[in-house]
């Protein structure tokens, strides 16, 4: 009797042990893998660049949309920049769709943007998530890019604001002016 009952707990704990073990997917996994597999398609399209992170953590992709003849900011510049930041709910959905209900979807979000009142913003370049900051060094006052940044070069796994953790970037970028 013993036995059997040694064998019955014996049981139940495996059970208990594998069902824990279980690695079902959750919203921030399929999130993350998404956003991954979305940033890998662009750093495979030829019409993008690919430039390292200063850092040393990654790398961006760009695409020059403008090109300028002005100087390169450093680190410690502070720059003047029109710029517009965005991501996607689902990458393989248009940034305006109609689901199977009938409801427009709005897809693609802006999170930032100086397009409202074309107003150039002020900040450091060493003030920005480490993609924007990337990007800045490489340009030239009056360039204009289309600029990819990956979660860990962006706002990482935790996000902030409205940007959920492992989202993939994606700004325009004019760099108007270096002021210091």
């Amino acid at each position: 009797m013993k036995r059997s009952s040694l064998s019955l707990f014996a049981a139940m704990c495996m059970a208990i042990l594998f069902t824990s073990c279980d690695k079902t997917e959750t919203f921030d996994d399929k999130w993350k893998l998404d956003n991954e597999a979305q940033f890998a398609q662009i750093a495979a399209n030829t019409e993008y660049t690919k430039i390292n992170s200063q850092s040393g953590n990654g790398f961006i992709m760009v695409k020059k949309i403008a090109s300028g003849n002005g100087e390169t900011p450093y680190f410690t510049d502070k720059v003047k920049v029109l710029y517009t930041g965005w991501y996607k709910n689902i990458w393989t959905e248009p940034d305006t769709y109609t689901d199977d209900k009938g409801n427009i979807i709005y897809n693609k979000v802006i999170f930032d943007t100086t397009s409202n009142n074309n107003i150039a913003r002020t900040f450091a370049v060493n003030g920005v998530v480490d993609g924007f900051s990337t990007a800045l060094q490489h340009m030239q006052v009056g360039d204009k890019w289309e600029v990819w940044i990956p979660w860990k070069l962006g706002y990482g796994e935790s996000g902030t604001g409205t940007i959920k953790g492992y989202s993939t970037l994606v700004f325009e970028i004019e760099l108007v002016d270096i002021v210091a």
